[in-house]
């Protein structure tokens, strides 16, 4: 099986790009469907399919469910400083922050904070509890800074083909 991070680099046609564009919008689409709309036969269609899950460019299929229908319609953007930057303490918290309730994406930063954090949680009062539970005992962090979403203007999961 590929490893999902390093996917192999296969050139890509117009088909596959169709492919994978339509797979993004609507993943449901069964194999009859997804040929039908990039014009080939269903066979074909599902060989191109397989060969892009085992390339890992396709890493997976997933349903996007509704955050505030369950009861987590909270967004807070969390950016941390470590108070070392040392390959140890980014490990050590790299660690931990995957056990975080409700941490939905972590990533390193270049600039003012050394990982930008996001978070879904139900209310103020359970991002308190969280806070004071999980995130101030996160290792090596120097300073936590949170940003509340007040609306959330884009959120896609389409990369642009």
């Amino acid at each position: 099986m590929p490893n999902p991070a390093k996917p192999t680099t296969t050139p890509l046609d117009r088909i596959d790009r169709a492919i994978l564009r339509h797979l993004q919008r609507d993943a449901s689409l069964s194999n009859v469907e997804l040929a039908q709309r990039v014009n080939l036969s269903p066979p074909a269609c599902l060989r191109r399919v397989e060969r892009l899950k085992q390339s890992g460019l396709i890493r997976g299929v997933v349903a996007l469910l509704d955050a505030k229908a369950l009861d987590a319609g909270m967004l807070v953007m969390i950016g941390v400083v470590l108070d070392r930057s040392t390959p140890e303490s980014f490990t050590e918290f790299e660690k931990a922050v995957v056990k975080v309730s409700g941490c939905m994406e972590c990533h390193v930063t270049t600039g003012e904070f050394d990982y930008f954090m996001l978070i879904r949680t139900r209310d103020n009062d359970s991002f308190n509890r969280l806070h004071a539970e999980q995130l101030l005992h996160l290792p090596g962090v120097r300073q936590i800074r949170s940003f509340i979403v007040l609306k959330q203007v884009l959120s896609t999961t389409q990369l642009p083909l």
